[in-house]
């Protein structure tokens, strides 16, 4: 009883300690005085480096604790505390969205937290991060383009930097510089619930397209040659390749589990994709929920530092995962150091920066984590903030909201959905329809909802099952705008069709419902029951059918393939479907070809690099397959 008491005790006293360190410091930012208005780090003619030096030797211990705290904007109860902490950063979570989720209702949220970081002390601004994985999916309306599965197919890394480039476009017309993409991990196993955020389990065309990304990202032909959004390569390193059944996370399987610790696969596999970021410039790197054999990423020295940032070079900052640097340890101060000491600039917390505030000012003090590493950290991070240009802003100077959804956009996203396409069974050159044909027979769960073509991350973090959205196009209204007029088309979901009148095609648009993260795990991808119902159910009253797959990766399809006469991977091809129709009916060529082998069945997973399944066998189609 005894023992329970003290340690109870022990847990309160701790507890005051930062309380009352927390309202201490609260109480010294409040009264230092502000550096003068000609201070060097000021002055926008100066080298950023020298601006840097000078900022550096302005602030306190705590002003760059601040700079290193990630902060979730939902946590932040009072505004102001982003100048009295002096937060390097505020994001928008899952669904972190305003209570007037439109464009408008963005740029004056996020302008609400940088006209509060321009009131500090130093007036140093907040970067405000945000996931647009595939366009600036957290508003309705935005142009929501393909997937990095998508545009791994397409494999055009010109057309991957505009669409880069016009989501950078619609991000910072609302405020939001930075953009928590791409992803470079290498997806070994589509049992996985990101296999869809990657481009591809090739190392050279994930490389290459990510590269592309982050330049059209970081796009510097914008007034005054600063990066426009700024890019984030992730999750360094080796993500994609755990294995089964090893997650940290007691409801997932594959993500946040165990990466294999092979030096070889490290160097010929993993490290390609970043270093090929590093070299296009990216500023910011995220570092991977899970382990690296036995080492948790978060907290791997090796990596972190004498990797990633000593033999690559990287000058830009280390970005923590959500809640990354705590996953690892029941002891969030030990978590917290060892993390910091491995190379971690910045901590995703992404809730409590008053406790985060106060564990690093009693880490220096107990010389747990040296100042050298705390300014070594905060460097990175201004280092960013200087190349983006948000000390010398001028007001006015971002995009205006009319770019968010334009019509110019919008083709780029009908252009990257044509080219994503992959036509893997074409019997008796079924592909391409003729628009004249007499009579269509449309079903499946994806053929009109707009939710399923997006899928996650749009609006939501595990996005919204069905047709929501108005002035998107779904496959199917695709499909009715292509046809001649005299085309009869008809659409049920199940398939439910008159079997006495048998219509010249069917087609069947099915797949997957939105997920994310490692919600989306799932130990047998495969179409549900009612797809393959309404598959069949073509089958009886149409002549011929074709097969649509909307989904985030490969499902096992092996059985049911023989009976299809043709079939089209359209990945998560996003808001405008009629590029889908585009290549059914011969208006654009089928040019897209597999980003990662398509595999017979789950015995074969996971793959290995060179394309082999885990059985030793060939996949069903290999990566690179594709009708062309």
């Amino acid at each position: 009883m005894k023992i329970v008491f003290s340690a109870l005790a022990a847990i309160v006293i701790i507890g005051l300690v930062f309380f009352i360190r927390s309202l201490l410091f609260e109480r010294v930012a409040s009264v230092l005085p502000p550096p003068p208005a000609n201070a060097p780090y000021r002055d926008p003619s100066l080298q950023a480096e020298k601006r840097i030096d000078d900022l550096l030797a302005t602030m306190t211990l705590d002003e760059k604790i601040g700079q290193m705290a990630l902060v979730e904007k939902n946590s932040i109860k009072n505004i102001a505390d982003v100048a009295t902490y002096g937060l390097g950063g505020v994001l928008s979570g899952a669904g972190g969205k305003p209570d007037d989720n439109t464009p408008q209702g963005w740029k004056q949220m996020v302008a609400s937290y940088s006209d509060a970081a321009k009131r500090s002390r130093l007036g140093i601004p907040v970067l405000y991060g945000a996931d647009a994985n595939h366009g600036n999916g957290n508003v309705p309306g935005a142009t929501i383009f393909p997937h990095a599965i998508g545009l791994g197919a397409a494999n055009d890394p010109a057309l991957t930097e505009q669409v880069a480039r016009a989501t950078a476009e619609e991000s910072a017309a609302m405020g939001i510089r930075w953009n928590f993409s791409p992803a470079l991990d290498l997806p070994a196993d589509i049992r996985w619930g990101r296999v869809y955020e990657e481009f591809s389990d090739d190392t050279e065309r994930a490389g290459s397209l990510g590269a592309a990304y982050i330049t059209g990202l970081q796009d510097q032909s914008v007034p005054g040659g600063r990066i426009n959004v700024l890019a984030t390569a992730k999750h360094y390193i080796g993500v994609g390749s755990m294995t089964w059944g090893t997650s940290m996370n007691k409801d997932f399987h594959l993500d946040q589990g165990v990466v294999p610790d092979s030096e070889q696969a490290l160097r010929n596999e993993y490290l390609g994709p970043f270093r090929a970021a590093v070299n296009a410039g990216a500023m910011s790197v995220m570092a991977g929920l899970g382990y690296w054999g036995s080492v948790n990423i978060s907290a791997d020295k090796y990596l972190l530092t004498d990797v990633l940032k000593n033999e690559l070079g990287f000058k830009g900052f280390v970005v923590s995962d959500w809640y990354g640097v705590y996953e690892f340890s029941a002891n969030n101060y030990a978590s917290l150091i060892a993390s910091v000491n491995a190379g971690m600039d910045m901590v995703m917390l992404p809730y409590d920066y008053k406790s985060f505030v106060a564990q690093m000012r009693s880490a220096v003090a107990s010389n747990d984590i040296k100042e050298s590493r705390i300014d070594d950290a905060v460097r990175r991070i201004l280092r960013a903030k200087f190349a983006m240009g948000l000390f010398d802003e001028p007001p006015g100077s971002a995009p205006g909201i009319e770019t968010i959804g334009s019509a110019a956009h919008r083709e780029l996203a009908r252009k990257a959905v044509q080219e994503s396409l992959v036509l893997l069974k074409n019997t008796d050159d079924l592909l391409p329809i003729q628009k004249n044909v007499n009579h269509i027979r449309v079903a499946g769960s994806a053929a009109d909802n707009f939710g399923r073509q997006a899928g996650a991350w749009t609006v939501e973090w595990q996005g919204i099952d069905g047709n929501w959205i108005p002035g998107t196009t779904s496959i199917l209204s695709g499909i009715r705008n292509m046809v001649s007029k005299e085309t009869r088309v008809e659409y049920d979901i199940n398939g439910n069709f008159p079997k006495s009148d048998l219509a010249d095609i069917g087609i069947a648009v099915v797949g997957e419902k939105p997920y994310a993260e490692g919600w989306g795990d799932n130990a047998e991808p495969r179409l549900d029951n009612a797809d393959l119902a309404a598959i069949a159910n073509l089958k009886k009253t149409c002549k011929q059918v074709v097969v649509v797959l909307v989904t985030g990766r490969p499902l096992i399809i092996t059985d049911e393939l023989p009976k299809w006469d043709a079939v089209v991977a359209a990945w998560l091809p996003g808001s405008e479907g009629e590029g889908v129709s585009d290549a059914l009916f011969g208006a654009t060529k089928f040019t897209g070809t597999l980003p990662l082998p398509w595999p017979r069945s789950i015995k074969q997973l996971p793959f290995s690099f060179d394309g082999k399944g885990a059985d030793g066998t060939s996949p069903l189609f290999p990566r690179g397959y594709g009708f062309r």
